[in-house]
């Protein structure tokens, strides 16, 4: 009998769950917060139920011998060290949407709560206070809603914003047009042209390299006079320092924060500034909430432990045990091209085409472009916001067509993966294929022919072809101390249009990548990062 360390607050009827699935459980839900005492027993058990209080450190995965599973209670799963997991064969599970509606009520909650003043004006009264004239409000209705990030949550807050009579704007690079007409929102391509018209702003978007610090002091000081800004994404979206002057100006008539850039936050430059409402990240802090995602953890771990099967993971595929051995190196060809693609998309996704050529189109294609399209919209959702699982579904949300053809086998690789992407501005499109030791190449992109082993850390650029780029190139990342792993090139034909993929030791930072960019024959400059 599989056995399941809980070592957060999970829900008695989750408990109930593995139980009658036939699983041995041990509830411990304060031994999250004991990370010495967790580390001494988890040995012991295959699977582990957390929350976020538990954190599955490298050193913590390292002691877990008999550990199969890992299973996260919510969407963020940045509390569990995924590539130690991964390395050592454990599934790491989230439940992605349990807590979506809870998340998008609280956003309207609290723009309400900021608009009427309602904190202060509960204190005031409760103090016994009669000040009706100090707390004078704004109506929501006809007014204009900025949305920043139009995924899963966003879409629910446009339904429900729509139904208080509001105006809606969305800012989201991957929202096509077709979907921000479903949804009865305005699309706009940049935040500069959603802020100055907003009354109210609100965020709904993961924290990753390119949104942090998304609402700096300048975008801030775009704003509308007088505008409302709503928070309940994540910590870090928005420089809080310059929120808080413009609430003391008064150029902000007011703002809403249920997460801050360090939690707990017990302290913090907001707290100080007038018109503000600040809860504890509350945003998944509903009773149906927990319970939905302590429910669906449990059925999910129960599943994976008793039957094999898998489902909401992060780091596997749902793919039955007899063929694993078959999908494992095309999966992993797949979640490449996904990758490639993802990082180097800045438009709107409208379609995408994966071409299966050859004996693989003979094989389960489900969970191929499953880890395909996961992969693709990583980079643009942020890391636990998708997985092979839910991928076709935000995909479907964002208004993503995703077509699938076999094909017999041609050309010279005879077996490979063409990904066609096309987005509202052009189509491009990336192939690979599985060499005889198991190993993915990059075989294709743009139409051009190069062949190239995906590194952990690459450049990808495109130049025209002239002489002395290859050397120029070079010269640059030499003198920039970036050492070279790996370098792949092509190009559509003499004086045309080229390409280099270039395996370097270390991942590239901005700095690095402006000066690559600025040599005169490059016209793209991307940093790629793939899982190691």
């Amino acid at each position: 009998m599989p056995k399941v360390l809980i070592s957060d607050k999970l829900s008695e009827a989750a408990v109930q769950i593995f139980r009658d699935n036939g699983v041995e459980v041990d509830f411990q839900p304060g031994l999250g917060k004991d990370p010495a005492k967790l580390a001494e027993i988890i040995g012991d058990y295959d699977g582990l139920a957390i929350r976020s209080a538990t954190k599955a450190t490298a050193d913590l995965i390292a002691k877990a011998d008999n550990l199969k599973v890992i299973g996260r209670a919510g969407i963020g799963v940045d509390n569990i060290d995924i590539p130690a997991a991964s390395a050592k064969g454990i599934v790491v599970m989230n439940t992605p949407f349990g807590n979506s509606i809870t998340t998008a009520e609280h956003a309207i909650a609290m723009m309400f709560a900021c608009a009427r003043q309602i904190p202060e004006a509960d204190a005031s009264t409760r103090a016994g206070k009669w000040e009706k004239s100090r707390f004078m409000g704004a109506e929501i209705t006809r007014k204009t809603l900025g949305l920043i990030g139009c995924g899963n949550i966003g879409s629910i807050v446009a339904d429900r914003a729509l139904g208080l009579k509001m105006k809606v704007v969305a800012y989201d690079p991957f929202l096509s047009h077709d979907r921000a007409q479903k949804l009865g929102v305005t699309k706009v391509e940049t935040l500069e042209e959603l802020l100055p018209q907003a009354d109210f702003v609100t965020l709904h978007l993961p924290k990753t390299d390119k949104t942090a610090n998304l609402l700096n002091a300048d975008r801030i000081k775009l704003m509308k006079k007088g505008a409302r800004l709503i928070n309940c994404a994540r910590g870090g979206l928005v420089d809080e320092a310059a929120v808080a002057e413009a609430l003391k100006s008064g150029a902000l008539a007011g703002a809403a924060f249920d997460v801050f850039d360090k939690e707990p936050a017990t302290d913090n430059v907001l707290f100080d500034a007038p018109n503000i409402v600040c809860t504890p990240h509350l945003g998944a802090a509903t009773t149906e909430a927990q319970e939905n995602v302590a429910l669906q953890v449990a059925e999910q771990m129960s599943d994976y432990l008793m039957k094999g099967a898998i489902s909401n993971a992060i780091n596997a595929p749902s793919v039955t045990a007899e063929e694993a051995p078959l999908l494992k190196p095309w999966i992993a060809l797949a979640e490449m091209l996904g990758g490639f693609a993802g990082q180097v998309t800045e438009n709107a996704i409208t379609e995408i085409e994966i071409e299966y050529v050859g004996r693989v189109g003979q094989l389960n294609l489900k969970p191929l472009t499953s880890a395909l399209t996961a992969s693709l919209l990583i980079p643009l959702v942020g890391e636990g916001g998708v997985n092979m699982v839910s991928a076709p579904i935000v995909a479907r949300e964002r208004g993503v067509k995703i077509a699938e053809t076999r094909k017999d086998e041609q050309g010279a690789y005879g077996s490979y993966i063409r990904l066609i992407v096309t987005t509202e501005h052009q189509t491009r499109s990336v192939a690979g294929t599985v060499f005889s030791d198991g190993k993915p190449r990059f075989i294709q992109i743009k139409g051009i022919g190069l062949e190239a082993e995906p590194q952990q850390f690459m450049l990808y650029t495109t130049n025209d072809d002239t002489p002395g780029y290859i050397g120029a190139l070079g010269t640059k990342l030499g003198a920039l101390g970036v050492n070279i792993a790996t370098f792949a090139l092509g190009r559509s034909a003499k004086d045309g249009e080229a390409i280099a993929l270039i395996g370097v030791d270390e991942e590239l930072n901005a700095d690095t990548l402006k000066e690559i960019a600025e040599l005169s024959q490059v016209t793209q400059a991307k940093a790629l990062a793939f899982r190691a």
